[in-house]
């Protein structure tokens, strides 16, 4: 639940940079992809939510002791491997999500 807060505070606070360049890679374009600008105002707090959404998530799956009965998926080494994996690509990707707007003039 937490990552999934995270992934999509991450892409609030990303769409007034992203969301342009995504939209017109795929073809649609108009006046109105300027407004999306409007959204900037907005970054630092989801940016915040991000970040705790993340942090509580890697508490979930590296600090706290799972209390787990014998035969459910947490039980199961491989399903916690998966889980701390699938933690580690999401996060990167949201990190990546939030250093757009710093990174993006590197490549103009």
């Amino acid at each position: 639940m937490a990552i999934t807060a995270g992934a999509l505070a991450a892409i609030g606070s990303s769409i007034c940079c992203v969301g342009p360049l995504a939209l017109l890679g795929l073809g649609v374009s108009g006046a109105w992809i300027g407004t999306l600008s409007a959204f900037e105002a907005y970054r630092p707090v989801l940016i915040g939510a991000t970040v705790v959404f993340l942090a509580l998530a890697f508490r979930k799956l590296y600090l706290v002791p799972q209390a787990c009965a014998t035969g459910t998926a947490c039980a199961i080494p491989a399903v916690v491997r998966h889980q701390r994996a699938i933690f580690w690509v999401i996060s990167a990707l949201l990190l990546a999500l939030i250093a757009f707007p710093w990174i993006a003039p590197l490549f103009i």
